[in-house]
């Protein structure tokens, strides 16, 4: 979008917050940045440059607003709608890959090698996997210095970077200041003074774009939490994570104009990746208003999205784990499934500490699951092998769910294991994969509705009927089961 300089400039003018993160605007004049609903004076038309990344401004030698702060804005829709590598790349990049495993470790996840992936990257969005990398260490160090008084030195090796120069250069040339002087200004905003250095819990907003419905999000996530992992209490679903250098629990609130996030972590370094995974979570980085455009234009359809605009497909912070809950739930009900999966979360699953609420365990990985007595297991012997065969693939490494993944690899391998369907395949394509196309026309609770609202009810008429919804057919699927009154569909009641 970038490149269309009159669609741009409108943008910009208008202050329009459903292009933040689609597009940067960078101002000759001043050196600076912004989101296009910055709220300072739009400058001249010739004065402004766009870039697709915040990476790429940077890289130009823009320094970012102090205003709109543009490093927050919500992530490009993009990522989320596309399986090509580029899309892949930044998804792992989000999840922290080039700080883990450098540029190379990227490569060989994509299959490609670290040339392709830079050039690729570079025509692209204007910045190579160092740079993006790069402005995503920058957003966690401002991010750390201002909501926790941390020291400088420590928040340097939190945030990713080699060395506390490396840390202090870097801030001082994407937001003009030193690292001293961007905390004093956070504290002196109303309610932003830095919290105590003490164990790594941080609070932050994670912003949207507008409208968000939270009853199917943060509904369904609480109706089907495993006990032990996931809980809703206090208003907030909380759930326990496995990061890569430790364990972390996240709370998650949904509020009028953003979601309010605590993470609790056992090792700050986690912290991008923890919000990465929150953001998959909640889909956070959805594109509403486009996907209920196209999605308004069917008639059945029409009467759920204006009824409740902005419904998000309820994601997993770990796609191993939602596969694994994926075939404990074939052929039983909600409650059924949860039960089977607290069983293996108590039997196999590491213990944590959670003074703030109930939880108990981290799900258990899949080398922990390879190594159970499948006789143990209280599931028919069909499901049995079905489960112990997965969790093998994953933990064997031949079968791959990751924030990388090929969407059509992924599927044609579980496909391939025994006791996977369409349904099964599709809900892991919808929830851990994060493919916006998923669709799940043999589902009963998608049938009864396609029936109540005069559609077609056999899966085969139903998929031609949504065809037209194409790419967004995993959203059609949440407004057809609202079209049920289920507790799924609606913010549980306050409690634990």
């Amino acid at each position: 979008m970038h490149t269309d300089m009159d669609r741009c400039v409108s943008a910009v003018r208008s202050r329009d917050a459903r292009f933040d993160g689609w597009f940067f605007t960078a101002v000759l004049t001043t050196r600076i940045y912004c989101r296009p609903s910055c709220p300072a004076v739009p400058p001249k038309r010739e004065n402004m440059v766009f870039y697709p990344s915040a990476a790429a401004c940077q890289q130009a030698g823009f320094r970012a607003c102090k205003r709109c702060r543009p490093d927050t804005s919500p992530g490009s829709p993009a990522w989320n709608t596309r399986a090509d590598a580029v899309a892949r790349a930044m998804r792992l990049i989000a999840d922290g890959v080039v700080d883990r495993e450098g540029v190379p470790g990227l490569a060989s996840r994509l299959g490609y090698s670290t040339r392709q992936i830079e050039r690729q990257l570079l025509a692209e969005l204007g910045a190579g996997p160092l740079a993006l990398a790069r402005a995503q260490r920058a957003q966690t160090a401002r991010l750390l210095i201002e909501t926790t008084g941390l020291p400088m030195a420590d928040i340097a090796f939190a945030a990713g970077f080699s060395s506390v120069r490396t840390f202090n250069d870097t801030v001082r040339e994407v937001f003009a200041l030193p690292p001293t002087e961007l905390r004093s200004r956070a504290a002196r905003r109303p309610g932003g003074a830095a919290g105590p250095p003490t164990a790594g819990s941080i609070a932050l907003r994670l912003p949207f774009r507008a409208p968000l419905e939270p009853g199917n999000l943060f509904g369904h996530l609480a109706a089907t939490a495993v006990p032990g992992v996931e809980e809703w209490r206090g208003g907030a679903y909380r759930r326990t994570l496995s990061l890569p250098y430790g364990h972390g629990i996240a709370s998650l609130a949904p509020r009028p104009d953003h979601v309010a996030c605590r993470l609790a972590l056992t090792d700050l370094r986690d912290l991008t990746i923890a919000i990465s995974r929150c953001r998959w979570l909640l889909d956070l980085d959805a594109d509403p208003e486009a996907v209920d455009e196209q999605l308004r234009a069917d008639a059945g359809l029409a009467p759920l999205v204006d009824r409740a605009p902005g419904r998000r497909v309820p994601r997993t912070a770990d796609a191993a784990e939602f596969a694994v809950r994926a075939v404990l739930g074939q052929q039983v009900s909600t409650a059924a499934a949860r039960t089977h999966a607290a069983r293996l979360v108590t039997a196999h699953g590491t213990p944590v500490e959670d003074p703030e609420g109930g939880l108990t365990h981290l799900f258990p990985a899949a080398a922990a699951l390879a190594a159970l007595d499948p006789e143990r297991l209280a599931l028919p012997h069909s499901r049995r092998t079905t489960l112990t065969t997965l969790v093998a693939a994953l933990a064997g490494g031949s079968l791959e769910l990751d924030p990388g993944s090929d969407w059509d690899r992924a599927r044609a391998h579980l496909a391939a294991l025994p006791g996977f369907g369409p349904w099964t395949v599709e809900v892991i394509a919808m929830r851990a994969l994060g493919d916006p196309d998923a669709f799940l026309p043999t589902d009963l609770g998608i049938r009864r509705a396609a029936a109540g609202l005069g559609m077609p009810a056999t899966p085969a008429a139903l998929t031609a009927r949504a065809a037209p919804w194409r790419p967004w057919r995993s959203y059609a699927v949440q407004y057809l089961w609202a079209a049920e009154d289920h507790p799924v569909n609606h913010l549980p009641a306050e409690g634990p």
